[in-house]
């Protein structure tokens, strides 16, 4: 394969779409630092105004911050709008099929622990077709980062409501709205014990990339959904959270060991109840110790559980941050001390042998 900033790409005969793997550019000499370095040469293809181009703007600027070659950093994506994501970086990159990304991230992570892998994907992809894979991948914890674009539509496909859309959404393909509750992807990640949980916006640059920091730094699966504006086919989706006359009022920003108290006055805060949920309080009609303090670290997802539950069922307060960040051994980790002690013990082992092992048969 040349080495160039483009796609080499790879039908499987069958019908289904080609798989398109991508190299970075300038392959060598080895590159630090220095944001351009991450972008190419490729057109950009979003509709104007989506989401996607400032969630693209913000990974290109924060990844000089890893300190690690172009080469050495990968983005896997699945199917959709965000999927296009690893054209427009200049690191190596796997344009996938739909909703694998998280199984075939998963091979990579374990096979090249040198690698800093993410996985690109939206709310249809990954919690559609994508499901399965993306729950396992964050119960095994391997040492990978999702990026999980939520507009709560289909946007690729014209405007379907997908597995985040709100209860009566009217679209295309539900013209009387839909049947189906949503899922919420933040819960489903923190009850199939997701080690690193979080929630941020494509508009507030500081605040998206200030989490992308701290899911670098996490060693096994960290999973941010990031709520992404689709202009096209769900616009205003997330207005609250973008409406500065009320967005300080509504969103709740999430600091590890700092009470939770919010509001564009600091007059509100959050109080957990005898059930175990969180309740909006006045800040000055309450004790300061019946005020939560957000613990992001804790064992028991308990809490971070409750957080996540606390938008529901529309955007009244609707938490940011970091929910939950607690140390577990990454599942690359554990196969690899598994396969050196299987080495230790056994010995390096023989391929030509094993296959000429036990009964075989030569047929001339």
């Amino acid at each position: 394969m040349t080495v160039s900033d483009s796609t080499a790409t790879s039908g499987n005969g069958s019908g289904h779409a080609p798989v398109n793997i991508k190299v970075p550019a300038g392959h060598a000499p080895r590159v630090r630092g220095g944001g351009p370095g991450f972008k190419t040469d490729q057109e950009v293809r979003w509709c104007p105004g989506c989401g996607d181009y400032a969630i693209l703007a913000a990974v290109q600027s924060f990844l000089p911050e890893l300190q690690l070659p172009r080469e050495n950093i990968t983005f896997i994506s699945g199917i959709g709008c965000s999927s296009r994501f690893p054209y427009y970086m200049n690191t190596y990159g796997f344009h996938s099929i739909h909703g694998r990304a998280p199984a075939i991230a998963t091979g990579l992570a374990t096979s090249r622990p040198d690698l800093s892998v993410w996985v690109v994907t939206g709310d249809g992809d990954s919690l559609s077709i994508g499901g399965n894979h993306l729950i396992h991948a964050l119960r095994r914890n391997v040492n990978l980062k999702i990026l999980l674009f939520n507009n709560r539509i289909y946007g690729l496909t014209k405007g379907q409501y997908s597995p985040t859309s709100e209860l009566g959404k009217i679209t295309k393909s539900t013209p009387m709205g839909s049947l189906d509750a949503p899922f919420n992807p933040l819960s489903l990640a923190i009850g199939a014990e997701g080690t690193f949980v979080a929630r941020t916006i494509d508009s507030d640059r500081k605040h998206l990339q200030s989490v992308l920091r701290a899911a670098a730094r996490h060693r096994g699966t960290a999973l941010i959904e990031i709520y992404q504006n689709c202009n096209i086919f769900n616009d205003g989706a997330f207005a609250p959270l973008k409406d500065a006359s009320v967005r300080d009022d509504v969103t709740v920003r999430l600091e590890h060991g700092e009470p939770i108290v919010f509001g564009a006055d600091r007059d509100k805060a959050l109080r957990r109840t005898p059930a175990g949920s969180f309740e909006v309080v006045n800040v000055a009609d309450v004790d300061p110790s019946e005020i939560a303090v957000h613990d992001a670290h804790s064992p028991d997802p308990s809490q971070a559980f409750a957080l996540s539950r606390l938008d529901q069922p529309a955007f009244a307060h609707t938490p940011i941050g970091i929910f939950r960040d607690v140390d577990r051994p990454s599942y690359d980790e554990l196969m690899r001390a598994q396969l050196g002690e299987a080495v230790e013990k056994q010995g390096e082992g023989d391929l030509a042998a094993l296959l000429g092992s036990g009964d075989t048969w030569r047929i001339d």
